[in-house]
């Protein structure tokens, strides 16, 4: 069984810090030229919209939206990164195309755009990786994660026609898919090994009972004058 010691590295973060001004780019380029980038975004059950599978990340309709995104899409790569290095690539390559996938599938007739999906793989893959491995450190992020963000959950139900539940809900549980089955990959709790003892197991009799040693005999010498 892998273990894993958490190590900092640069691209713990560096790859976040430049998906975040990535965005930021994406924005101020569709604003300040005048660009409707929306098409680009997921349209469920037409092929067309299947592009957006893969764009619609980078699309934001509004400074408030994406600024509401950067936060927690900052936080939870960085954390993603951090304590799951080996696979965290894997997740969210494979996270992005499953979610948005699923988002097509089931998603109303709408363009479905945003970073929000993401932001809800993560979250829910941090928070049940941390349970499914029983791991006390990746438990406690867990914790973290639901003080931080836990009233998130309630947008992963039909609350606003203008809030993409559909692409929430899709993330949410892609990332409890993908905690499950990548349990066994990345960091593992430690088990501990006790090495036998046998003086100790010479106290205790086959019936368990406790059996002490006898002690020593001392004979005193006398000395004769």
């Amino acid at each position: 069984m892998e273990h894993q010691n958490f190590k900092y590295s640069k691209s713990v973060v560096v790859f976040p810090v430049f998906v975040i001004l990535l965005l930021w780019i994406i924005y101020f380029i569709e604003i300040k030229f005048g660009y409707n980038l929306n098409k680009y975004g997921i349209y469920p059950q037409k092929a067309s919209g299947l592009k957006g599978i893969f764009f619609s990340p980078f699309i934001h309709g509004s400074a408030k939206h994406l600024f509401n995104n950067s936060i927690p899409l900052l936080v939870m790569l960085m954390s993603l990164f951090y304590f799951y290095q080996k696979i965290a690539t894997k997740v969210l390559i494979f996270g992005l195309f499953f979610s948005g996938l699923l988002t097509w599938s089931f998603a109303r007739p709408s363009y479905h755009i945003g970073a929000s999906g993401i932001v809800y793989l993560l979250v829910s893959f941090i928070f049940f990786s941390g349970i499914f491995r029983k791991y006390y450190r990746l438990t406690a992020l867990s914790l973290i994660v639901v003080f931080l963000y836990g009233g998130m959950v309630w947008y992963i139900f039909p609350t606003e026609d203008r809030i993409s539940w559909e692409g929430h809900l899709a993330g949410f549980l892609v990332g409890f898919i993908f905690a499950y089955f990548f349990r066994k990959m990345g960091p593992q709790p430690e088990k501990f090994q006790f090495t036998e003892n046998e003086e100790f197991e010479n106290l205790f009799d086959e019936d368990g009972n406790y059996n002490p040693p006898e002690e020593p005999i001392i004979k005193e010498e006398s000395n004769t004058n």
